[in-house]
């Protein structure tokens, strides 16, 4: 399908006004930039009714960066936080990961918040409407198996692929969470729900991602800083002009003297969800020598998904997602 479909668009001017509209069209879909949303009503993936485009609203559109900490609201656009000058200056993996995502056009549209919130992808999934017909659609929209795993038992394995989710989660970010009732707060990583199992024990997946409920949606993120972290962010996309990532890494560390003291690596673009490594507190304590790099290898390879979402396959995109962590560490480790 390439015309899109008829819907409304509401303009609310404040909060009250997105939850005012949030209640009376419960269905309606958020719209940021409309980078992704649009492209996928023009393919016929979805067609809301009714959009509420969040960038008119004023609360939404603050970003403070210093020495103390970040907060961002979710419709400050992707250019901004990428030439912010107090982002670049104590929150680099947070820029670098703004300014490599799509092209110049997509990041002065594109929104923070929906970044936070990109619909997964799948070679299954991102095609045209006819596409997806001949393939009897896929479990992600109105198919009844997913077709990178048909053995899974109701289990679909969409990808995530933003880039922001695993800058701010190597810094441990909050996402403040606006619904009708008043707010909450959730750590970042929590947001994320996507742990595939091929069995159904897991408590989301590529099609149930997010931990956000009804009628909720995120305001804005935030970080407190931490003294003495480095951090960077670095992805492999076929196309560097555009392209999504086939595997991104962000890395946040803090070196004492020659040791390594804290380390935190975060991998998108592989799994249903962005993956904040666990397991990398018993890397540090010593030298930056061949065990870090060893057991970095092996955290890779035991939570990195090798199932093929994309063009690439999935283990390539691990392997990937390995030597860019590997990179990241020794660059920032060398200062």
């Amino acid at each position: 399908m390439e015309a899109l479909c008829e819907f409304q668009v509401l303009s609310p001017t404040s909060l009250a006004g997105v939850l005012e509209a949030r209640t009376a069209h419960p269905q309606a879909q958020l719209l940021g930039g409309g980078t992704d949303l649009v492209v996928n009503i023009r393919r016929g993936i979805v067609a809301p009714a009714v959009l509420i485009d969040m960038t008119g609203v004023a609360e939404l559109r603050a970003i403070r960066a210093d020495a103390q900490g970040l907060e961002i609201g979710a419709s400050v656009r992707l250019a901004e936080v990428a030439q912010h000058p107090g982002v670049v200056a104590h929150y680099p993996v947070v820029a670098e990961a703004a300014a490599s995502i799509a092209g110049p056009t997509h990041r002065n549209m594109g929104t923070v918040g929906g970044n936070l919130c990109l619909d997964t992808r799948c070679i299954f999934y991102n095609q045209s409407q006819w596409w997806r017909s001949a393939n009897n659609h896929c479990l992600k929209t109105t198919g009844e198996i997913c077709h990178v795993a048909p053995k899974s038992r109701g289990v679909c394995f969409a990808t995530f692929s933003g880039d922001l989710a695993p800058a701010l989660m190597t810094l441990d970010a909050e996402v403040d969470i606006q619904h009708a009732a008043g707010k909450r707060t959730l750590p970042l990583r929590d947001l994320y729900i996507g742990h595939a199992r091929h069995d159904g024990s897991g408590q989301g997946d590529g099609k149930h991602y997010l931990a956000l409920q009804p009628g909720e949606f995120i305001a804005a993120v935030r970080v407190t800083s931490t003294p003495g972290l480095r951090s960077g962010y670095d992805k492999i996309r076929i196309r560097r002009s555009i392209e999504y990532p086939v595997a991104g890494v962000a890395v946040a560390l803090r070196r004492v003297g020659d040791t390594l003291a804290h380390l935190r690596v975060a991998v998108t673009g592989t799994n249903p969800r962005p993956v904040l490594l666990e397991g990398t507190e018993a890397l540090c304590g010593g030298a930056l020598d061949a065990r870090v790099f060893k057991g970095l290898d092996e955290l890779v390879r035991d939570q990195i998904m090798s199932m093929k979402t994309t063009f690439t396959p999935g283990h390539y995109r691990r392997r990937v997602a390995g030597v860019l962590a590997r990179r990241l560490v020794q660059r920032l480790f060398a200062g």
